[in-house]
């Protein structure tokens, strides 16, 4: 796949880069380049990144790093069982505890909310560090709406971080995922609430949460271009409905001088058939006249 002249391969994070040192240079610096690709597409173009991760993995596979890019490509573009498999794989090459909420949420994309559920509760989330504990909660969570656990899911997401007024990485989402559950059950009040504070958490606009509150409370957003065009085409239909309605002075001129050469013609016509009567009636009686003698 063709990669920008502008990507070096330098881009990548220093532990990266150090991970690919394994590696001839030559062929490092290939991999490299298809690393940034993938980051640089992941969230625009989740296909593509998907190509360049699957180039990186063709040349390298026993590094970790590369395992662990091509499970996010592929969990960006909804393959969770390659992902899985991906996510699997990194984490015995390394030992690291901190896929295991990806790997949980990749068990709910393949049907297998209580599989989620059982990760949820399994050893290796006390190892995580805060940030993952959290992402761990939205997953079962989650795995709970899809069991239809709703109330369940509410309780799961009730934390000392929901209640923190700290803004951490993660404050915005899990406010939201709290708002939305709740609103899901018909409490739209608290849910307006939360949106609210998720407003407040998401300085970066990673949730839509902005336009959840605005839905709650009856606003409507016009986007000011379609009515601009809007405007540019009502006024182009009246003038041609103007034009249609308003003929020409040449128009009317012709429409005139064809209506004067019609009546022409017809007096023309009638003045033929009156020609015509008088020549038969003179014959009859020119005839009569002949009889009589």
């Amino acid at each position: 796949m063709p990669i920008p002249e502008d990507v070096t391969g330098e881009e990548i994070d220093k532990d990266v880069r150090q991970e690919l040192q394994s590696l001839p240079k030559t062929l490092a610096e290939d991999v490299a380049r298809n690393l940034v690709m993938v980051a640089r597409l992941i969230d625009e173009d989740p296909e593509g990144a998907y190509g360049y991760s699957r180039v990186a993995l063709r040349l390298a596979s026993r590094v970790a790093a590369v395992r662990e890019a091509a499970g996010f490509a592929a969990y960006a573009s909804q393959k969770y069982s390659e992902a899985l498999a991906e996510f699997r794989a990194a984490r015995r090459m390394t030992g690291n505890v901190d896929l295991w909420p990806v790997m949980a949420d990749c068990e709910r994309g393949l049907g297998r909310p209580e599989k989620a559920l059982d990760m949820a509760g399994a050893p290796e989330v006390h190892k995580l560090d805060k940030a993952g504990q959290v992402e761990m909660r939205l997953v079962a969570a989650g795995a709970r709406r899809d069991m239809d656990q709703l109330d369940a899911a509410i309780v799961t997401l009730q934390s000392p971080e929901l209640a923190s007024h700290s803004i951490q990485p993660w404050t915005a989402r899990l406010r939201y995922a709290y708002a939305d559950a709740l609103l899901v059950v018909g409490r739209e009040a608290e849910a307006r609430e939360w949106f609210a504070k998720a407003v407040e958490a998401d300085r970066d606009g990673s949730t839509d949460a902005s336009d959840r509150l605005a839905e709650l409370d009856g606003v409507e957003f016009t986007d000011a271009l379609d009515e601009s065009e809007h405007d540019e085409t009502d006024k182009e239909t009246g003038a041609a409905k103007d034009g249609a309605e308003a003929p020409s002075a040449a128009t009317e001129k012709a429409e005139t001088e064809a209506a004067a050469r019609a009546d022409d013609d017809t007096a023309a016509d009638d003045a033929a058939e009156v020609e015509e009567e008088t020549v038969a009636e003179s014959g009859a009686k020119a005839e009569g006249e002949s009889d009589e003698d």
